[in-house]
């Protein structure tokens, strides 16, 4: 049985044993690490965007231009929900609405070059950070980390990028 018994170096929490064929303590563990990597990544890249804002930005940018049916769809949340989103974000000029040219009623919103420019640097700077964390790992670490990264990508669905 492999456990790793180490204190976690910034909350003096010792991570509960993990044993390689157990699933429900590897769930755990990873289920944790993954929430407090995501917390700092969050920290670093302060918008000033609330985080609905923020994935709905995100979402428009890679799937876009969406109507807003389709963006309350990519992103779980009610229609009126996501107007007042997209409002936020027309406001601050991060996207822009278009009709439908088949159809006044709808409109598709995309994003403007500031939108762009904001993801582009809160990338840029969460890409910054962690480069600078995974450089303080030893060879070792970082190959051990490299080579789970497949199956990550597994166990969230998506392709690596």
């Amino acid at each position: 049985m492999a456990t790793d018994t180490d204190t976690d170096a910034g909350s003096g929490v010792e991570p509960a044993a993990v044993d390689t064929l157990d699933v429900g303590p590897m769930a755990a563990h990873l289920r944790i690490s993954a929430t407090r990597l995501a917390r700092l990544l969050r920290r670093q890249g302060d918008t000033g965007l609330s985080p609905s804002q923020l994935s709905a930005l995100t979402s428009i940018e890679r799937h876009g231009p969406l109507t807003l049916g389709a963006l309350a769809d990519h992103e779980r949340v009610a229609p009126p929900s996501i107007t007042k989103v997209v409002a936020k974000l027309e406001e601050r000029g991060l996207v822009t609405r278009c009709a439908d040219p088949a159809d006044r009623r709808v409109a598709h919103v995309s994003t403007t070059p500031p939108g762009d420019a904001l993801l582009a640097d809160v990338r840029q700077r969460k890409d910054v950070w962690l480069a600078a964390r995974l450089a303080g790992l030893d060879d070792d670490q970082r190959a051990r980390l490299a080579a789970a990264l497949d199956v990550l990508d597994e166990l969230t669905g998506r392709d690596p990028v």
